[in-house]
């Protein structure tokens, strides 16, 4: 096997939402696999963040500011990428949200809220690059699905409902776009050790392991959290030449966790 097919010199990567975090690691290791990182987030605060740490690592990315459920102005960054870097050849979808709520106290307009952010905007930038994509003859789209696109969990109805809805929303861009050369994957995390995670692997007052983080560690067979790090290599295989007759899957990245009924109480 020719080993250059993980190669992504040449290719540019737009990573939503990659200031930090999960969409961080990835770009990272799209970089050292030779792709251009062009990346946003909501505000120019965290643009310049994701920026300085880009450079902290030697990375020369494009930031940008953007609203991904916006779908005027997603429209209008792609064509400032294709006018300022080039066309787009790799979409993740990473940027997402969550609101931790029992259904019966959330909201409908927080229910919205998760879904326009975690469902509609992949949809919107999707829709975004795959014209490029068609016209160049090959695109790789890579959503971030999550183990709930297979799981439910008291207080997350919402991002749950989005994730599912992530996963067939990939599916059918495989269905609707393959004949194009177009690959669309899902990559769905386990319990990822990140920003957002952090209030659930909070140490307690007494010094012990929060009740969720013990959670975790004893469901899952690798008996720890992952690390943003164990995304990349997925990553880089969905975007790469090496996964081009692979199409309308979802690579679960969760340390065995769906894998296993659990130990014996």
């Amino acid at each position: 096997m020719d080993m250059k097919a993980f190669s992504l010199e040449g290719k540019i990567a737009w990573i939503t939402g990659a200031s930090y975090g999960i969409g961080f690691a990835i770009a990272q290791a799209y970089a050292a696999a030779g792709a251009t990182i062009v990346f946003n987030d909501i505000n120019q605060d965290l643009v310049n963040k994701g920026l300085a740490a880009y450079e902290e690592k030697g990375i020369q990315a494009h930031g940008y500011v953007c609203d991904v459920t916006d779908e005027e102005a997603v429209q209008a960054l792609v064509k400032k990428i294709e006018e300022e870097v080039g066309v787009i050849d790799i979409l993740v979808n990473n940027a997402g949200i969550i609101r931790r709520i029992p259904m019966i106290e959330m909201s409908a307009a927080e229910f919205r809220k998760v879904i326009d952010v975690d469902l509609n905007a992949p949809f919107i930038c999707a829709k975004a690059v795959i014209p490029a994509m068609i016209k160049k003859g090959h695109g790789k789209i890579i959503n971030i699905c999550s183990m709930m696109s297979e799981l439910g969990r008291e207080t997350v109805s919402a991002y749950a409902a989005a994730k599912g809805g992530l996963k067939m929303l990939t599916r059918n861009i495989c269905s609707e776009y393959g004949e194009y050369n177009i690959q669309c994957n899902g990559i769905g995390p386990g319990y990822i050790a990140t920003p957002q995670t952090a209030p659930l692997r909070e140490r307690q007052a007494d010094g012990s392991r929060h009740p969720f983080d013990q959670f975790i560690v004893s469901k899952t067979p690798a008996a720890r959290w992952g690390n943003p790090e164990d995304l990349q290599g997925p990553a880089v295989f969905l975007a790469s030449d090496a996964s081009n007759f692979v199409n309308g899957h979802i690579l679960y990245v969760d340390g065995g966790i769906l894998a296993y009924i659990g130990k014996q109480p």
